[in-house]
């Protein structure tokens, strides 16, 4: 597994960070062989599969070990897939936040609505929106602009770039928001517009905690928003083929962590089943 770490990188690196992410490629190899993986860079370098490795993989270690395998890994795969804006969703095994309720849902769009000038609550709404409405991840949001947002007729539809490329049907009930954030964007982003340091992997995050809200609201997370849309399509029985395509997720099995919150959602063995089916046939 050697030939995953290039040689440049770690003359570039330092013996240290080479040594580093040798030990990590090879605790991800034996752990990807063991799932029935496949061997080559564009399979092992993939981010889910490093973020299952690293929740599922590494069994007793410290969260700084895993924080430093994650962070090497993360290295070699940008240079297979490109840089991934964001921390995608892990594999089954670490859980899955609960979906806000419907009420919570209600007052979420009531705390964006309270902001204190027009740019705050529209920047609240989109993480409201994109969140629970396409189930964007933080990169994704982050890099977001008007002109993604297509409508035809009253299907509004979300074109995600980055290394999860895809194209999102917005959910009706968020179909009529998202396409009027979108109008009044225009071609500049929808989440906090302007110059920012949109690389910073806390920056929606930040932005949420800092929002006026009752002390009794709903906390706003990007995280919940995900798990709503994705648990709402779980309960609705989108198939499995097209859920794994709006959400970007590469594996099956990574439903099983969203499953647990359905009722009546496919087991954790049923997903693992199809992900086998799949790559044999």
């Amino acid at each position: 597994m050697g030939e995953l770490v290039p040689a440049r990188a770690g003359r570039a690196a330092g013996p240290r960070r080479q040594a580093v992410a040798a030990t990590a490629v090879r605790g991800l190899a034996r752990f990807a062989a063991a799932r029935g993986i496949p061997p080559g860079r564009e399979f092992l370098l993939d981010y889910d599969v490093i973020e299952a490795f690293c929740v599922a993989g590494l069994p007793g270690r410290a969260s700084s070990t895993r924080g430093t395998y994650r962070s090497a890994l993360y290295r070699l795969a940008a240079g297979v897939h490109g840089l991934p804006g964001q921390r995608p969703t892990p594999f089954a095994g670490a859980k899955a936040p609960a979906p806000y309720s419907p009420a919570e849902r209600a007052g979420l769009a009531a705390v964006a609505a309270a902001q204190r000038n027009p740019a705050r609550r529209a920047s609240a709404l989109a993480v409201v929106v994109f969140g629970i409405g396409a189930g964007l991840r933080p990169g994704e949001l982050v890099a977001l602009r008007g002109s993604d947002v297509i409508r035809h007729g009253r299907r509004v539809s979300v074109h995600v770039s980055g290394p999860a490329a895809r194209v999102v049907p917005v959910t009706a009930p968020y179909a009529g928001r998202a396409a009027g954030l979108a109008a009044s964007a225009g071609k500049a982003h929808l989440f906090r517009p302007g110059p920012a340091g949109r690389g910073y992997k806390n920056f929606v995050t930040n932005f949420a905690r800092t929002l006026a809200a009752d002390p009794a609201a709903p906390r706003l997370t990007l995280s919940r928003c995900r798990s709503s849309f994705i648990c709402d399509h779980l309960a609705a029985g989108t198939p499995l083929r097209e859920l794994l395509a709006i959400t970007g997720i590469c594996q099956a099995e990574s439903m099983a962590r969203y499953a647990r919150h359905v009722d009546g959602a496919p087991a954790k063995a049923v997903l693992r089943a199809w992900d086998k089916r799949q790559r044999a046939g």
